[in-house]
């Protein structure tokens, strides 16, 4: 699903124009994107958790010749998933299991 795909479906569920839709979700994307700038974490119940990761500097080797190179440390963002998106998941992916089992 891309996010034109995911403005209609919120914009069907919540019957608000698609105009109206693309500008919350748009809101939404920002204000999780300006909350991890800072080193926030975002935790939405039921669904999961934004958050920076710090991973430390380390060194690996370039492949194609074998010679060690130094990777620097970053920050990048992670998302893990909260309980209740875990459960859909599972339950939908059991469901996919019994249709298949039933052919």
């Amino acid at each position: 699903m891309n996010k034109e795909e995911l403005v209609t479906a919120v914009a069907n569920k919540t019957k608000q124009s698609k105009k109206q839709t693309e500008a919350g979700i748009q809101a939404t994307i920002e204000a999780i994107s300006e909350a991890l700038s800072k080193g926030d974490k975002v935790t939405l119940v039921g669904f999961g958790t934004f958050q920076v990761k710090e991973r430390a500097a380390r060194e690996g080797r370039n492949p194609r010749t074998g010679a060690v190179l130094k990777i620097a440390a970053k920050k990048s963002p992670a998302f893990t998933a909260g309980k209740g998106l875990k459960e859909t998941v599972a339950a939908a992916k059991t469901k996919k299991t019994a249709a298949k089992a039933k052919k």
